[in-house]
């Protein structure tokens, strides 16, 4: 931790005190910074009504606080100031939580981090903005080696010899007089075209915000390679001009990665002057994602967020769509995944009443259901065996609670002590 970057867990607090100058953690491991790093970061929490779930307002020794709540990644403010929020996993380290987030990240469907060989990096050691960019990087190389794809490009000059074709309108009004010119079009294959120039502009921004010397010198030498090639002055204009078809495979994740970093509200909205970069998951669909992978490399006919079923039918039409997370074996067996912590000091233990009345719908309207599963992370303070069977008054249906061992990974049931088989 420095003075300008610094570690959140998970729904632990942030809050000044006076005469900090350097952030440390209180003994809760609570996050204690300078005043005026706290007021960015409140800053951007009132300019964000839409991501305001981000944090929760509190207090710590009397001050202002902002807890953190299910949503982790980075946030950097203009001052340069660095927040990481990571996963809170009991009884794991700060670098295992880390660690433990960029796998899950890799789960994600429709982003760009599951094709990353996380061999070579040492990521507990490394912020996590500049593993971002070390992600981007190593997907650029890829490309690089492969070779940037050029384009013909139409270019009008004013030159001393004729090439390609005249135009005769712009002849006689520049020419009139120099009449040893000529002002013609031609087509030149250049590598000047709209999907290099958002990659030459994902570097300038990345030059920057990164601080490690050794990313730094990497995007020195890849914008050697793209030396010819313009910036775009309208990204969200010329990202609707790209066109990934087969000959642009190679671009796929390369683009993906140069719309996260320029593009950052790709998975939460934000927005306000004070934050210059702001790339943040939410836990739930970090946790459901991680889950559905794990089901399907153990063997499971997984399906996620299945769209079948509507609550109830009006004008012929389904309304309140039913989308539980994970659908295993054609609708036997119904899992929904919860990140939250279960404790025997909460009501029913942490087990919401409305979770079980969104399983019992599941159970209801998908007719071939056997067996319906609430899925935790298991925590290691917590006895799991509390926790069997509910009872139903539907004969042939099974509500089970499960917890998911994220260091592990495997499920285990209120045995605690073997992989359980769904």
């Amino acid at each position: 931790m420095s003075k300008n970057s610094f570690t959140l867990l998970e729904y632990k607090a942030v809050y000044a005190l006076k005469d900090t100058t350097e952030p440390y953690y209180d003994d809760n491991r609570n996050l204690v910074v300078p005043q005026n790093v706290y007021d960015g970061i409140e800053k951007f929490y009132y300019d964000n009504s839409a991501v305001q779930s981000y944090f929760v307002p509190s207090k710590k020794q009397g001050k202002k606080a902002l807890t953190a709540q299910n949503y982790v990644g980075v946030i950097q403010t203009k001052d340069g100031t660095t927040v990481e929020i990571l996963p809170k996993i009991s009884k794991v380290s700060i670098d295992e939580s880390k660690d433990i987030l960029i796998k899950m990240l890799k789960t994600l469907k429709k982003s760009p981090f599951k094709n990353f060989n996380m061999a070579h990096l040492k990521s507990s050691k490394m912020p996590l903005l500049e593993i971002f960019i070390t992600m981007f990087l190593d997907e650029l190389e890829k490309l690089i080696r492969r070779g940037l794809k050029s384009d013909y490009v139409t270019k009008e000059e004013n030159l001393a010899y004729l090439k390609g074709k005249l135009n005769i309108k712009e002849q006689i009004a520049k020419n009139y007089i120099h009449k040893e010119r000529f002002y013609v079009a031609y087509d030149e294959y250049v590598s000047d075209r709209v999907e290099n120039r958002l990659i030459k502009t994902t570097l300038n921004y990345l030059y920057k915000k990164s601080k490690s010397n050794d990313n730094q010198k990497r995007i020195r030498e890849y914008l050697f390679v793209f030396d010819e090639v313009r910036i775009s002055h309208n990204v969200k204009s010329d990202f609707s001009k790209v066109k990934l078809g087969r000959q642009m495979k190679d671009y796929e994740l390369v683009l993906l990665w140069a719309k996260t970093f320029l593009l950052n509200h790709s998975y939460t909205p934000h927005k306000g002057n004070n934050v210059a970069f702001a790339l943040l998951f939410d836990m739930n669909v970090l946790f459901e994602s991680y889950v559905g992978h794990y089901l399907k490399k153990e063997g499971y006919d997984v399906s996620l967020q299945d769209k079948q079923h509507h609550l109830v039918f009006s004008e012929g039409k389904g309304r309140y769509a039913l989308r539980p997370d994970i659908v295993i074996n054609k609708g036997k067996i119904i899992a929904d995944t919860k990140w939250k912590i279960l404790s025997r000091d909460k009501t029913r233990q942490g087990i919401g009443g409305s979770d079980l009345y969104q399983m019992y719908a599941y159970g209801t309207k998908y007719s071939e259901c056997e067996t319906l599963y609430l899925i935790y992370p298991k925590d290691k303070d917590l006895d799991v065996r509390e926790y069997d069977y509910f009872k139903s008054d539907i004969d042939s249906l099974k509500l089970k609670v499960l917890f998911f061992d994220l260091q592990i990974n495997y499920i285990t049931d209120n045995t605690s002590y073997i992989k359980y088989r769904l």
